[in-house]
């Protein structure tokens, strides 16, 4: 055997890598059933101005994205997204909701809205840092 490293690796290896781990994951977890979740705010000709997405999984909402169109910044948007994406997963039993941000994006915002940094990953992806956060919903 040897080790070959890929530069440049086909997505059908990466795919059939990430899916070799859910396949453990469902056969070795507790709760194996995630349901996608997502808000979204679209304008007078259909399209998407807003939106959030993530997933539900036992206590758990993993906002996976929350995005607002610069324009429309500051108008409250972003919050009534999170807002009802949180209330839909506490229908589906979730007590709890976990996300990311980057220390260029939204770290006060989500701060202001109850959510707790957990873990600071430094020098992220060289000198900025990364945030995990969580909220009790």
């Amino acid at each position: 055997m040897n080790i070959q490293i890929e530069d440049a690796p086909a997505e059908q290896l990466t795919d059939f890598l990430h899916q070799k781990i859910v396949d453990y994951n469902h056969a070795h977890r507790e709760l194996n059933q995630r349901q996608p979740i997502a808000a979204v705010i679209r304008d007078t000709q259909k399209r998407v101005i807003a939106g959030a997405a993530g997933e539900t999984f036992g206590n758990w909402l993993q906002l996976k994205t929350l995005w607002v169109d610069e324009s429309l910044r500051g108008k409250r948007l972003g919050s009534q997204l999170l807002a009802a994406i949180e209330h839909k997963a506490k229908a589906r039993g979730c007590k709890f909701c976990l996300l990311d941000t980057l220390n260029i994006q939204a770290k006060p915002f989500y701060q202001k809205l109850g959510y707790r940094v957990q873990w600071e990953q430094k020098q992220y992806p060289l000198t900025g840092a990364k945030y995990f956060m969580t909220k009790e919903l």
